[in-house]
């Protein structure tokens, strides 16, 4: 048979019944792709096995984090092994001397903050699927999420990785030292590389100590581009937030329709902010804030206690679940814009959907240019399918004319992939294929993605 050795290897762990495989066909796009088998390695020897094995007999090999992305990356589109790493999920050292974390790419990103929380300490790339994503599915898509307009994403807060090569060889790359200019800098390559050129098998993430303190403010703008404007005055001012959202207008009717949170209707955007720091630093940056704030128009209401910062924050955590009673189906981009695009992005969006005669919701985190922008249509109107796929693909040329990207932390998987020439250019894709050659000569580590 086969699969006979990975069946003597793992017992148990392997698995070839169609009702197990269906498990693991799935992530956020709702697309099925069925793997021919699913494995569940509890080291990194037998990953290593795994995937000497399946380099040897050219039987492609998917690593699948918790399935939670929005790309398509963790799919067996080509069939083969679904390589899941849920078993490799223990949290094998917290460095306090050096404030090193040292895990499993199975931990889930939420189990680590908590098993942080207790020495003041966390990890600060939050996705917004923090409570079910992986580390190492945050890894591999380079994930970002709220804190990163002051934190950064994933790649700012790795030093090290030990990964599976497609020939079952392993490797260190970094390392704990702050200082590693030894040769190339591979676990930066490996970060974002959405599984097409290695297997992580153990990660070491920097940590940061908890901020004493934090406060939560929402500005509700009439005018769209005041509320951008504010964005860069707020930075200009030297002020970084924690997170700074935002909420346009569609996503604003969106939640109030859907579960009457009090949400102002009559507003075009609404701006969430939130800064940390000592109780002295917190007070000065919100009265900035807040002037800056009130001199572009904005209605500033500042919470002053948990209950407060929750219903403030309940706007922006509902739209997602609250998309899904509007229509079927989604096209959920992440496109990225420099910050003083935001308002001109917005509006182009708007024109998209009157043109296409599809509704467009547009949320996210205002404080790096990240946009959330969700088409939806109704699968059942192939029509209706058709105009929102031209959305997209005019959404994607506008964010490009105006120096952007067409993923911020998403990635690009199966997705994107016909548009991500568009933007890096047909010799830079030459070059991402020369650099899988070299690492998996038999293409097979997640084959079909970012057009590899």
């Amino acid at each position: 048979m086969k699969f006979d050795y990975l069946k003597d290897l793992l017992k148990e762990r392997f698995l070839d019944e169609k009702i197990d495989r269906l498990q693991y066909a799935y992530d956020a796009t709702q697309k099925i792709y069925l793997p021919d088998c699913v494995v569940l390695p509890k080291t990194t020897q037998e990953v290593s096995r795994i995937l000497s094995f399946a380099n040897q007999n050219k039987v492609p090999v998917v690593a699948k984090g918790c399935a939670s992305g929005f790309s398509g990356g963790a799919l067996n589109v080509a069939g083969g092994i679904a390589l899941s790493m849920e078993l490799m999920n223990n949290i094998l050292e917290i460095d306090l001397d050096n404030l090193i974390a040292t895990v499993e790419p199975g931990v889930v990103n939420y189990d680590l903050q908590l098993a942080l929380k207790p020495h003041g300490l966390f990890f600060p790339p939050d996705p917004s699927s923090w409570k079910f994503s992986s580390i190492g599915g945050n890894i591999a898509e380079n994930a970002g999420g709220p804190k990163a307009v002051k934190y950064g994403v994933t790649k700012d807060w790795v030093l090290g990785l030990e990964v599976v090569l497609a020939d079952g060889s392993i490797i260190n790359v970094g390392s704990k030292n702050v200082k590693d200019v030894a040769g190339y800098n591979l676990a930066q390559l490996f970060i974002g590389s959405e599984g097409t050129l290695c297997v992580i098998t153990k990660a070491l993430l920097k940590l940061h100590p908890l901020a004493q303190a934090s406060q939560t403010m929402q500005a509700t703008f009439n005018d769209m581009e005041l509320a951008a404007k504010t964005v860069s005055d707020i930075i200009k001012n030297k002020i970084i937030p924690s997170s700074l959202e935002f909420v346009d207008h569609q996503a604003i009717l969106t939640v109030e329709n859907s579960m009457k949170a009090g949400l102002p209707t009559d507003a075009d955007a609404i701006l969430i902010i939130e800064v940390e720091g000592s109780v002295f630093q917190i007070k000065e940056d919100l009265e900035k804030i807040e002037q800056i704030c009130i001199k572009n128009g904005a209605r500033v209401k500042i919470a002053h206690s948990i209950e407060e910062e929750e219903s403030i924050w309940l706007a922006r955590r509902s739209i997602s679940p609250t998309l899904k009673r509007i229509a079927d189906g989604k096209l959920n981009e992440d496109i990225v814009v420099p910050r003083s695009k935001i308002a001109e992005m917005i509006k182009k969006t708007q024109e998209i959907a009157k043109k296409y005669s599809v509704m467009i919701v547009n949320f996210g985190h205002a404080g790096d240019g990240n946009i959330h922008t969700n088409i939806m249509y109704n699968t059942k109107d192939k029509d209706e399918e058709e105009m929102a796929f031209k959305a997209m693909d005019e959404v994607f040329n506008e964010c490009l004319k105006l120096g952007g990207s067409i993923s911020g932390e998403h990635g690009i998987g199966i997705t994107k992939q016909d548009y991500l020439e568009r933007q890096v250019g047909k010799r830079t894709v030459e070059l991402y294929k020369q650099i899988k050659l070299t690492f998996d000569p038999n293409n097979i580590l997640n084959p079909h993605k970012m057009k590899l």
